[in-house]
């Protein structure tokens, strides 16, 4: 079960959230809750003693970006305790996600039921309907088989979460024309490596930044050489506050759960895109027929092109 909750305000907030709770806890449930950090402490408050039996995640860090939620908050939770029914409610949309990180959500949105076919959960999603956008309220009509209202629970007249995947599988931005670009094969694995870490080193990255943005370029162009053609192009640059590598091959991706499905314990490889979504602030993909970019981002002070 995925409903989505409405809500107008901290009292409409509590009412949808802390009785949802309550009678999960009451029913011998386990209950997490993953929502940003000011709401985190709403409802710690408003569910006094009960607190102590929920695990709490603020969703602001676990689900900064949108690609690792699925992996390693929902099914992290589901999967520790299997044989029961789970309670989760995940809030990864709210008035402060930027316009780049919006499709990521509402992708992840979509592939919540997909994840979870078969499983006992009910994953509850608020919204803040008086300060997110419409268009974020529409989507959630599409992503959701049933939305809660005024505390009334409704089917969804326009539940599409296939639509959605395809929609926000959109051509991204153009690089700018700082980025700095290589071309590389089997034989220049190593050098795209050292190319990305000196670039971002550059630009300001250091630390376990610089050795997370080392293993995701490792990951993404193995996969290009051996899934992408054999060949690809690398790009990066310094964006805002990120520094921002791009991978762009011949390859496609068919599976939208691909990177944010949790790998089975025997399986053997195909643990890339996972990876390159646990160490990233934030992943873009679009895919088509005629090959594959792959944009991730990395919080540091760049200090902007050398």
């Amino acid at each position: 079960m995925h409903p989505a909750l409405f809500y107008r305000g901290e009292q409409e907030y509590l009412d949808g959230t802390v009785p949802f709770i309550r009678e999960g806890l009451k029913s011998g449930e386990p209950v997490a809750v993953a929502v940003p950090g000011p709401n985190l402490a709403v409802l710690k408050e408003g569910l006094g003693a009960d607190a102590a039996a929920v695990r709490f995640l603020d969703m602001a860090q676990a689900g900064r970006n949108p690609g690792r939620i699925i992996p390693t908050v929902l099914r992290a939770f589901a999967d520790a305790h299997t044989g029961t029914r789970v309670r989760i409610i995940g809030e990864p949309i709210w008035a402060g996600r930027s316009s780049v990180e919006y499709p990521a959500c509402v992708q992840h949105e979509a592939l919540i039921n997909p994840a979870f076919q078969g499983r006992d959960v009910t994953i509850l999603c608020p919204y803040d309907a008086a300060r997110l956008d419409e268009r974020v309220l529409t989507d959630a009509y599409a992503t959701h088989p049933v939305v809660v209202l005024g505390g009334k629970e409704r089917l969804s007249p326009s539940y599409a979460p296939e639509r959605i995947v395809a929609r926000y599988n959109q051509p991204l931005a153009a690089p700018p024309a700082v980025a700095e670009t290589m071309i590389y094969g089997a034989e220049e694995l190593p050098a795209a490596r050292h190319f990305a870490v000196e670039r971002a080193s550059r630009l300001g990255l250091s630390g376990a930044s610089l050795d997370d943005l080392a293993l995701a370029v490792a990951e993404l162009t193995t996969n290009s050489v051996v899934h992408g053609g054999g060949s690809g192009v690398l790009r990066i640059w310094a964006e805002d506050s990120q520094v921002v590598c791009e991978v762009r091959d011949r390859g496609h991706l068919s599976d939208p759960l691909a990177g944010r499905r949790p790998p089975a314990r025997d399986q053997r490889g195909g643990r890339g895109l996972l990876l390159v979504h646990h160490v990233s602030d934030l992943v873009r993909i679009h895919s088509r027929a005629e090959g594959t970019v792959i944009r991730f981002y990395l919080s540091g002070k760049p200090s902007g092109p050398a």
